[in-house]
């Protein structure tokens, strides 16, 4: 049986998920594996930009990198998408609900 994520992680996916150049990028991955510059190319975005897009993707487990060199010597950083599968469902938020901690909710953070 696959443990689901806690509640601070499915909010981590979903709020990682809440971006469309963020969904352009899983789908890009889930055709291929892609370096950065390779990937920046294709999706027609900088690197810098497409660099903090890669690292909150990365964060909330939907894609795995790891660094390569290639035959000339270059260090390429490769994304593909990680395996998950998680359903969207009132059952499931519910769930979701129960192992949340209230660093997630910081309309419930005491005032200064």
């Amino acid at each position: 049986m696959t443990k689901l994520p806690t509640g601070d992680q499915f909010l981590h996916m979903l709020s990682a998920l809440a971006n469309p150049q963020r969904l352009r990028i899983l789908a890009a991955l889930s055709k291929r594996q892609a370096y950065v510059s390779e990937l920046a190319r294709e999706l027609k975005m900088s690197r810098p930009l497409l660099h903090m897009h890669l690292q909150r993707l990365e964060g909330a487990g939907l894609i795995i990198g790891r660094h390569e060199v290639s035959a000339d010597g270059k260090a390429l950083r490769y994304f593909k998408v990680a395996e998950f599968h998680e359903q969207l469902t009132p059952g499931r938020i519910s769930e979701a609900v129960e192992t949340l901690t209230l660093e997630n909710e910081p309309y419930r953070k005491e005032k200064r």
